[in-house]
């Protein structure tokens, strides 16, 4: 089987690929396949319940399907028991819960919280609120113009104050992957905990939680073709054990009382209310279909279409590339500006010929900030992506300073 025909078998699996759009906004959400959708439809015709409410079977069955979800997620990331999974909404709801709830009772006046300029937007408020809730001082990590962070910027960041560091393993923006085990190794040093954003790097890359050194990490499973609506943090058990709930109703306590409350242990405590069962059966057959496709495979084609766009687009007068001049630092992202053209503009003009690409500030003003910049275009893959996507991204892109009346 040639690459072509096995890139398009892939594609056909995925119902809204077509040859009428070149969907190039996989950083922002990925297309799912049909056994991600068959997965869902089929727990709602067969197996939809209450789980862990009912003792009928229906209810068993649905609560089984949540746990063996939780199961594929640990195994997915390396996670030493199904018990450090929290599921969630997404990784910004993952990120507020951590912060809320650790920095509770772990953050005290004086003390100070670490954060990234490239953080997500998801990655910093969060931080940033309940360090001026709790009188504490948020300090600002600051990377290379590529993304990468250095010893020296952490030896700036660190202190004999520092509680806890929040990074992105893959910026959105930058598409850099710094090197979390030795940053970790670093922070751990310090005596601080280590917060990792894997929203960018999970769905793209082999994630191992025991390899990184973290001590949480959160991502979303829409971007790794599973629903929207159900996402993951991942805590070391010593750290979860000690976290008060994030939320409080049915299902997350053991027993009320009037005069007294007992939760229920890790990681049911931090999930209140009725839980999203399909969303995770979901995630469980996208973890099933990444596994069976191969990170080999998905990292070699990301790889080629990312060194095909990125070597374009240098070739096109007035394109501005943020980030590394080298390829292999982007990991399937390239945020660019064209000369003399708001990003919403270009957007535009790539959409209405069908291609699909990203404007804005990304959910990341300060790295803008940082950066110099108030907002830019972001082309981003995935592996069922196709060459003849991206010459066609690469064709309407040419024409964009033309139409807005710039001469060549």
């Amino acid at each position: 089987m040639t690459m072509d025909t096995k890139i398009n078998e892939y594609r056909k699996m995925f119902p809204l690929l077509s040859d009428d759009i070149a969907y190039l906004d996989n950083a922002a959400t990925t297309q799912k396949p049909e056994c991600v959708l068959d997965a869902v439809r089929k727990y709602y015709e067969r197996d939809n319940a209450n789980p862990f409410r009912g003792v009928y079977d229906l209810s068993e069955r649905a609560t089984e399907s949540y746990e063996n979800a939780r199961k594929a997620v640990a195994d997915f990331i390396g996670a030493g028991s199904s018990s450090e999974i929290v599921f969630v909404r997404n990784a910004t709801e993952a990120l507020n819960l951590l912060a809320y709830s650790w920095c509770e009772d772990n953050i005290s006046e004086g003390d100070e919280i670490v954060v990234s300029v490239m953080e997500h937007h998801s990655d910093f408020l969060p931080w940033k609120y309940m360090a001026e809730k709790k009188g504490a001082k948020l300090v600002r990590l600051e990377p290379e113009k590529s993304g990468a962070v250095t010893d020296e910027a952490l030896d700036r960041a660190l202190s004999g104050k520092t509680k806890i560091v929040a990074l992105t393993q893959v910026s959105n923006v930058l598409g850099y992957a710094n090197d979390m085990a030795h940053i970790a190794e670093r922070i751990h040093e310090n005596g601080a905990l280590f917060v990792v954003d894997g929203a960018q790097s999970v769905p793209h890359m082999k994630v191992d939680v025991k390899q990184l050194g973290c001590d949480f990490l959160a991502f979303s499973g829409h971007k790794m073709y599973a629903p929207m609506g159900i996402g993951v943090l991942y805590g070391k058990m010593e750290h979860l054990e000690k976290m008060r709930p994030f939320m409080y109703g049915g299902e997350m306590i053991q027993t009320v009382h009037w005069d007294r409350v007992t939760y229920a242990e890790v990681p049911h405590r931090f999930e209140a209310g009725t839980v999203n069962v399909s969303g995770a059966v979901g995630l469980s057959e996208a973890i099933s279909f990444i596994n069976n496709t191969g990170w080999e495979f998905i990292r070699s084609r990301e790889a080629l279409l990312t060194k095909k766009a990125m070597e374009g687009m240098k070739q096109i007068p007035g394109i501005g590339i943020l980030g590394s001049e080298k390829v292999q630092d982007h990991e399937g992202i390239i945020t660019f500006t064209v000369d003399g053209v708001h990003p919403h503009d270009v957007a535009d003009i790539l959409g209405k010929s069908g291609v699909c690409i990203r404007a804005g500030h990304h959910c990341a003003q300060p790295l803008m900030d940082f950066l110099g910049v108030k907002s830019t275009n972001r082309v981003s893959f995935a592996f069922y992506n196709t060459e003849e996507e991206v010459d066609r991204f690469l064709n309407e892109l040419s024409k964009v300073r033309g139409l807005m009346g710039y001469g060549e």
